[in-house]
């Protein structure tokens, strides 16, 4: 059997209260909470933000930027790490 194609691979990352931070978009303010990060064919990681809208209320799924801080990069790259230890333990289906 041929490798199959895996097109992605991507993980949520729950952003820890301390971390979070607020960024506007579409006039309206939201509280970033959560953090996709996803591996490319090359190895890299690509990471979008996520969350709610300070005002409450459910508002539209809007990625942003996560910004350029030591401490999301940590925890971007620690989310990696156990994800590729939790793939490489996997125990197949059912």
């Amino acid at each position: 059997m041929a490798a199959p194609d895996v097109a992605a691979l991507a993980l949520n990352v729950p952003v820890p209260p301390e971390l979070q931070w607020t960024d506007t978009r579409r006039g309206e303010e939201f509280v970033l909470q959560s953090i996709t990060v996803r591996l490319l064919p090359d190895g890299s990681l690509a990471a979008k933000a996520y969350g709610r809208p300070v005002a409450g209320g459910r508002g539209g799924y809007v990625s942003f930027a996560v910004p350029d801080r030591t401490e999301l990069h940590a925890l971007i790259e620690a989310a990696a790490d156990a994800a590729a230890e939790r793939w490489a333990a996997h125990t197949g289906l059912g």
